[in-house]
């Protein structure tokens, strides 16, 4: 890619990258990482709403300028970042706003009209669905560019917002292809959960949020009893905390699954590679999932991947190439393909490839493939007569 001539001043705009490990904010640092790659002769000023420090586990260039308001109480904090963000705007005059959370676009679209600065955002998953906001409905038509993160939202956001096709492109999500790979079951794992070593497991990572019950993990916890009737010594680990808990325990009970399902709670970040590389098929039936980075993280792992077809986990197994895509409604159906799966006469086989199916995803999604992306949607914006 062309490099600029002269510097150029980003400002950008996230949620947080150093806190929380959710799916916006991990993609927000991977966002940061590439473009200070793509340009590291620009200037950098990140505004972070909720962190209050940087950390080393995120790398970015030593001159980037950080601005925190994770310190403010939450009720004031809307405000004060919003204040930040504008104040700097106006004062710095950056060549382009990137905010990775569609919230924020209604700061940018004011600068835009008050100075002209250029912005772009990034919509995700469900805060992109069925928007209701007057406010974010104008700043979105007058973004200059919106990063979809999957086609599912992409044509979603298109469908109910109707804007301009051409602004609206994509640039999905990635993960870090060397903290996930395949290898031996864990045996600190087996020992901790009772697990022998043959034993098949199903595996969900995924908060347990009572607003956030369309992970389906629900799902598989219904269909677990037929599988039981099939494969007798299956059994299905939830990773994942959060306050819809309680009513799963009372699932688990009422099914009578109290020695087939183990709810691990939170797994910190270096245990998480151990996990997928505990289980036989990773399963999420989601029906609203912006794309899914535990996804590519189990397929790095070289596991088969169950997934849901009404959401971006679509984008995420290709179509059906990496992995099986079914009704997240339907638990029959849920029940069939787990079962196929563990007993390897699913008729997809790249997905009993773990090498090959770890390639196909890291060529697909790995942050080479998001930088070049990312690249090519700079050069066309940066460099418009390289078009011609």
């Amino acid at each position: 890619m062309q490099k600029l001539d002269t510097p150029t001043r980003f400002h950008i705009w996230c949620p947080e990258i150093f806190g929380f490990k959710g799916g916006i904010q991990v993609y927000s640092a991977f966002f940061l990482q590439a473009l200070q790659s793509l340009y590291p002769l620009a200037e950098y000023d990140v505004f972070l709403k909720h962190d209050v420090q940087a950390t080393p586990n995120i790398s970015y260039l030593p001159k980037t300028r950080f601005y925190f308001t994770g310190t403010s109480v939450l009720k004031i904090r809307t405000p004060i970042f919003a204040a930040e963000i504008i104040s700097k705007g106006l004062q710095q005059r950056p060549d382009l706003i990137i905010t990775t959370h569609l919230n924020f676009t209604v700061a940018a679209y004011w600068l835009k009209r008050l100075v002209g600065i250029p912005y772009w955002t990034v919509a995700h998953g469900i805060e992109a669905w069925d928007i209701k906001n007057a406010a974010i409905k104008t700043a979105l038509h007058h973004a200059d560019l919106i990063l979809a993160v999957s086609n599912y939202t992409r044509d979603r956001l298109l469908k109910e917002q109707n804007l301009d096709p051409n602004k609206v492109t994509l640039l999905p999500n990635t993960f870090d292809p060397s903290r996930f790979q395949p290898a031996p079951k864990p045996n600190y794992l087996l020992e901790q959960h009772g697990l022998k070593p043959e034993q098949p497991v199903i595996l969900t990572v995924a908060r347990l949020a009572k607003s956030e019950q369309h992970k389906g993990y629900e799902k598989i916890l219904q269909a677990t009893p037929q599988i039981r009737e099939i494969i007798p010594d299956i059994h299905y680990v939830i990773v994942g905390k959060g306050d819809d808990k309680p009513r799963i325990e009372q699932l688990i009970a009422q099914l009578g699954l109290q020695d087939c399902v183990t709810l691990a709670g939170f797994v910190p970040d270096e245990q998480l590679c151990d996990y997928y590389n505990l289980c036989d098929v990773f399963a999420m039936p989601s029906k609203k999932e912006g794309f899914g980075i535990v996804y590519l993280e189990a397929l790095a792992c070289g596991k088969p991947v169950l997934a849901g077809n009404q959401d971006g986990a679509i984008d995420a197994l290709c179509h059906g190439e990496l992995g099986a895509l079914v009704n997240p409604d339907d638990v029959g159906e849920i029940t069939q393909t787990l079962v196929k799966i563990l007993r390897c006469a699913y008729p997809n086989p790249l997905m009993y490839q773990p090498g090959a199916l770890r390639l196909k995803v890291i060529d697909n999604f790995g942050f080479e493939r998001f930088q070049q992306i990312l690249a090519s949607h700079l050069d066309k914006y940066l460099h418009p007569m390289k078009r011609s």
